[in-house]
């Protein structure tokens, strides 16, 4: 796959700016894949050749998705080895605005291997994409690369944090609080060590016990609020009432984009964006996430798997033009997707639009429709027609190319 030819500088002129706050109208000067200068809209093109100007026309520009939850490898397989799903490929990721994952294994931490892990996040950084990810999986001991999690986050580049490590969930290992207390501190003095996040992503299930370990962690150890980090909070009324209280106290909360039915005792990522951020829990505390190529599963009363779905990159940018269509603001709602993930998890050139940031770029219209997609100052996605794929990916005729097919 060769990568398309482009001018040493582009110039994007009369973009809406959202940074994700709102900055009016910018000209923004990208090069070597970073921005370079965002200036005000009375300002004069640089004097810098060569150079490609391209006229937004009062679009809105706003950071690339960072997705904190994705199966790079593929989840899966409580159905039995049938049911391991095959991993996405890259324009699954860029066409649904998605700039950045974070990859991690699940259930299957058996077959699938850290080593796995590793290498598909270095694929994808070859093909342009952000790509970290997490120690471990749902289990203990948990599956390493160098024989600790520490050891992991210290020396193996992608990998930032431990994760998803299962609680309250009939697939976990049922771990106590001094065997979480055990790998949260690993995990924080990994991150000390490399200036990393060394966070605990946790995966919550169904079960009765809901934050309480979390809760006793927070309580009873000298670790910072912010190393635990629950996801799918929102797959329960009252353990989102729970994860609520929790970013009170420090820890951030991971939201899921998952498909939720009439009826469901579970709030849908937009409700539960909008009831967070009404509740007066700390903004900054509160991510979106997508669980993209991972098993969606419902198990029968003796926990075997009765159906499944799978989820999807594109869950991201519904969530965001579902909230938009009810009349938040895009600054208020913007955060969750991109600069709150990049702060929780200390990625400090990615989620913002700002000088020396990664020009990893999204333009919406006027309907909210993404248009274009830039990764590192090159385009993926130009007026919703597809400019770069995957190596192995099949080339869409036009008619079957649109942005939202996810």
């Amino acid at each position: 796959m060769s990568a398309p030819e482009q001018s040493a500088m582009i110039l994007l002129r009369n973009a809406e700016v959202f940074a994700p706050e709102p900055l009016g109208r910018r000209h923004l000067l990208i090069g070597g894949g970073r921005i370079l200068a965002v200036l005000a809209a009375d300002a004069d093109a640089p004097h810098v050749m060569p150079i490609e100007v391209i006229d937004l026309d009062g679009a809105r520009l706003l950071p690339g998705f960072i997705d904190g939850h994705v199966h790079v490898t593929g989840g899966g397989g409580e159905g039995g080895f049938a049911t391991r799903i095959s991993p996405l490929p890259l324009s699954r990721y860029t066409h649904s605005g998605v700039t950045s994952v974070i990859g991690l294994l699940g259930t299957d931490d058996c077959a699938r291997s850290t080593r796995e892990l590793v290498a598909s996040l270095l694929a994808l950084r070859e093909q342009g994409l952000g790509a970290w990810g997490y120690s471990g999986g749902y289990h203990l001991p948990p599956t390493t690369l160098t024989g600790s999690v520490r050891g992991d986050i210290a020396f193996v580049d992608p990998l930032i944090g431990v994760g998803e490590l299962a609680i309250s969930d009939h697939r976990s290992s049922q771990p106590s609080l001094d065997e979480l207390l055990r790998i949260a501190s690993e995990a924080h003095v990994g991150g000390l060590m490399s200036g990393k996040a060394g966070i605990v992503h946790l995966h919550l299930g169904d079960g009765p016990r809901g934050l309480d370990l979390v809760r006793r962690a927070v309580a009873e150890s000298e670790l910072p609020a912010r190393v635990f980090n629950p996801t799918h909070v929102n797959r329960r009324r009252t353990l989102f009432e729970e994860a609520i209280e929790l970013a009170g106290q420090g820890c951030h909360v991971d939201i899921t984009a998952f498909p939720v039915e009439d009826g469901e005792d579970a709030w849908s990522a937009a409700d539960a964006l909008q009831r967070y951020l009404d509740s007066g829990a700390p903004p900054r505390c509160v991510t979106v996430s997508s669980d993209a190529g991972g098993c969606l599963p419902c198990f029968d009363g003796e926990g075997r798997l009765s159906h499944m779905d799978v989820g999807t990159p594109g869950a991201l940018l519904v969530t965001l033009q579902e909230l938009l269509g009810r009349g938040l603001p895009l600054e208020r709602i913007l955060p969750a997707f991109t600069s709150n993930v990049a702060s929780l998890l200390r990625l400090p050139r990615k989620g913002s639009i700002a000088v020396g940031s990664d020009a990893d770029l999204l333009v919406l219209d006027d309907n909210a429709v993404l248009r274009d997609v830039m990764l590192g100052g090159e385009w993926h996605l130009r007026d919703g027609a597809s400019l770069r794929r995957g190596p192995f990916e099949p080339v869409p005729s036009a008619t079957h190319d649109k942005t939202g097919s996810n």
